[in-house]
């Protein structure tokens, strides 16, 4: 079995170069093995700072824009989190380590069949699977304290918004093709506050029935 450590020590010291702070989000990095989550034949390149492809034409995010993503939802262990978009389930994976839940939701059956299977082998426990559209959410399950998206799109579903707490955070790719920005989104009594974190390039989110 190959021996990824020095390859992971230099992903995360590349990281916190980058800016990445939280001491908690970098040791979730280091904690899960990235390279459970890509194909065999791109193992080599598990822990280099890029996104890679997954099937079914979709991408494992970059190292980076995991790190930035979870760290902007400002999690404390105590959360229950939505996720839309469980592709390789690398990404919850993460969020596993850093709340009390999560829930994930995926169109691709396939995928959502890998990724499941992937985070059971891990003896992860502390999260809900969905084979369903995600731009409804998890309405059953809400409301919850964070929200992220691992998929572009034009705009934030009002259905999505709406299953975040007062007080909740979200996190999402908006815009499509090249202009799409990270927006954090806190939810107040009065409303919702936006920043835009950085540009990123996402898989779209695609709304309707799900693939079987």
């Amino acid at each position: 079995m190959e021996d990824f450590t020095q390859h992971k020590a230099q992903l995360i010291m590349a990281l916190r170069g980058q800016g990445i702070l939280s001491a908690t989000v970098l040791s979730a990095l280091e904690n899960i093995p990235r390279e459970l989550f890509v194909p065999e034949s791109l193992h080599q390149h598990a822990y280099e700072n890029a996104s890679l492809p997954i099937a079914l034409d979709q991408t494992i995010s970059q190292p980076y824009v995991v790190a930035r993503m979870t760290e902007a939802l400002e999690l404390t262990g105590r959360e229950r989190v939505l996720e839309i978009g469980t592709g390789s389930g690398y990404q919850a994976a993460i969020l596993t380590l850093l709340c009390r839940r999560v829930y994930t939701l995926e169109r691709l059956k396939p995928l959502l069949v890998t990724a499941e299977n992937k985070l059971r082998s891990l003896r992860i426990s502390n999260i809900s699977f969905r084979l369903g559209d995600g731009s409804l959410g998890w309405p059953e399950a809400a409301p919850f304290d964070r929200i992220i998206l691992t998929c572009g799109c034009h705009k934030i579903p009002d259905k999505l918004l709406n299953q975040l707490k007062i007080g909740g955070i979200m996190v999402a790719p908006e815009g499509l093709g090249k202009n799409q920005q990270l927006v954090v989104v806190k939810r107040q009594e009065a409303g919702f506050e936006r920043k835009h974190l950085m540009a990123v390039t996402f898989v779209p989110l695609i709304e309707g029935k799900q693939d079987e």
